[in-house]
């Protein structure tokens, strides 16, 4: 058997190694590194998978997150409402923008952005609320969406891990995840489901305006060269990510049925076991998996990451310490007492590999391993 692996980068690019190839050969001997054709074919390509007017690429997921916020124009101490289980960047840029982040609970069952708790934490200062479509669940967009409005709220998308992804709305319309708020963003780090072969990430929009100021933001606020508009910054996809991303892309849904496929085994072969909570899957969005993440019971979450360990197969826990219990917001933020889901699963979640090149064997064994945990 193929030693197992959390993500097997290695083998999804020996499948479009010549492709990839040449398509950096290209840019190597074209000597084009920075805003070129690679870069523009990308965007536009990006722009008809999702739907969506702008795509506007950035050098990674952090810097979409930042730019968006800057193009918002919300000024110091204006309040930015986020779920505490999530990588930590989503209210890092909410911090270091001098914003004040006020962090919600999740979904007991998708574990994405609470919508009533969002609701009960709106104040007059509250100017935008960022929801994360984590492990590649959409967040419901639906009833955020009308939220916002009734309020006169921005909403930006954390769509770093749900690429791909669909919503479909009470009226049976469906849109792509990182197209639905005023602002979508989303990461090409390696591991993602469009991933790149360094780092990158983009922003994506279909307000016009506000995709042009987002990539004057990106190039130093600049309209045209040496004419600053805005107060920028520098954050660049190059062209040698951008070619890697423009083949990737063309599989990105045949990555995306792997891994549901692989989820699927992995759900089926889970049943009956009453310590372990699989994925929950909503009727109304596709579940892209960036990772496949159970709720392991009865305080025997570690006991079976330590078991797997000895077995060869690796686990992961997202997100131990969430940012509402992290340092770096004392004094930033108001910290809730308790956000009861968030801390409640903290000591549950336990991510199983999850990536396009699982093989049955390797997921027979990944899986024969758990249920013997539990016999």
């Amino acid at each position: 058997m193929i030693p197992i692996q959390m993500v097997d980068l290695k083998r999804q690019y020996q499948k479009i190694k010549p492709q990839v190839d040449a398509a950096i050969q290209d840019v190597i001997d074209n000597a084009s590194f920075i805003h070129g054709k690679q870069e523009q074919d990308f965007a536009r390509n990006l722009e008809q998978y999702l739907g969506v007017k702008k795509v506007i690429p950035c050098a990674n997921g952090t810097d979409a997150l930042q730019i968006a916020l800057m193009a918002l124009g919300l000024q110091p101490g204006d309040e930015v409402i986020t779920p505490s289980f999530t990588f930590i960047a989503t209210a890092e840029v909410i911090a270091l923008l001098k914003l004040k982040p006020v962090f919600v609970d999740v979904d007991k069952d998708t574990f994405c952005i609470d919508i009533g708790q969002t609701k009960a934490s709106i104040t007059k200062r509250t100017k935008a609320i960022i929801p994360v479509h984590l492990f590649g669940q959409s967040a419901d967009m639906e009833p955020l969406m009308k939220l916002a409005k009734e309020n006169n709220l921005f909403v930006v998308e954390d769509n770093a891990q749900a690429i791909g992804s669909h919503y479909t709305f009470s009226d049976g319309i469906s849109k792509k995840t990182g197209t639905i708020a005023h602002i979508g963003c989303t990461s090409f780090f390696p591991s993602k489901n469009l991933g790149c072969y360094g780092d990158g990430g983009a922003l994506m929009t279909n307000d016009e305006a506000l995709g042009d100021k987002m990539r004057m933001i990106a190039n130093h606020g600049q309209s045209k060269r040496y004419y600053h508009d805005w107060v920028g910054c520098n954050s660049r996809l190059d062209n040698l990510q951008a070619a890697v991303l423009n083949i990737k892309l063309q599989y990105l849904d045949e990555y995306i049925a792997a891994r549901r496929r692989a989820a699927a085994f992995y759900s089926h072969s889970f049943k009956g076991i009453v310590e372990l909570q699989v994925p929950f899957e909503s009727e109304n969005t596709e579940h892209v998996f960036h990772q496949y993440t159970v709720l392991v019971k009865k305080g025997k979450r570690d006991a079976l990451h330590d078991f797997l360990a000895e077995k060869n197969i690796p686990s992961m826990i997202y997100y131990p310490v969430p940012a509402h219990r992290q340092k770096m917001f004392e004094g930033v933020a108001d910290i809730p007492e308790t956000l009861p889901v968030t801390d409640e699963i903290k000591n549950e979640v336990l991510s199983l590999p999850m990536h396009t090149e699982l093989d049955e064997e390797q997921l027979h064994y990944i899986t024969s391993a758990i249920v013997s945990f539990f016999s």
